[in-house]
């Protein structure tokens, strides 16, 4: 078996064993458990990881983070903005 089909079986193992909810951590001791060597698992989970990260979405937007202040009962605490800052932000 050559070492490309190698490791696509690898790779096709996590594919199938993480969408029945096991952990990749949990994967790779168990294809270690099971005779394969640690470095070619490790490269399995990184082209598994690239593959991966090719079918993720682009993200065109930043996101906003936002800030609150809450009291201890949970309520918003608004802070005033001083006089002077309100009239060089016009």
């Amino acid at each position: 078996m050559g070492n490309e089909d190698y490791l696509h079986k690898i790779t096709d193992y996590l594919r199938k064993n993480l969408k029945k909810g096991y952990t990749l951590d949990s994967l790779k001791w168990a294809l270690i458990g099971q005779g394969y060597s640690k470095t070619s698992v490790e490269r399995a989970i990184d082209e598994f990881n690239k593959e991966l990260a090719k079918q993720a979405p682009i993200l065109k937007e930043k996101p906003v983070i936002k800030y609150e202040i809450i009291d201890e009962n949970n309520n918003p605490i608004r802070i005033k903005r001083p006089w002077w800052k309100k009239i060089l932000d016009k």
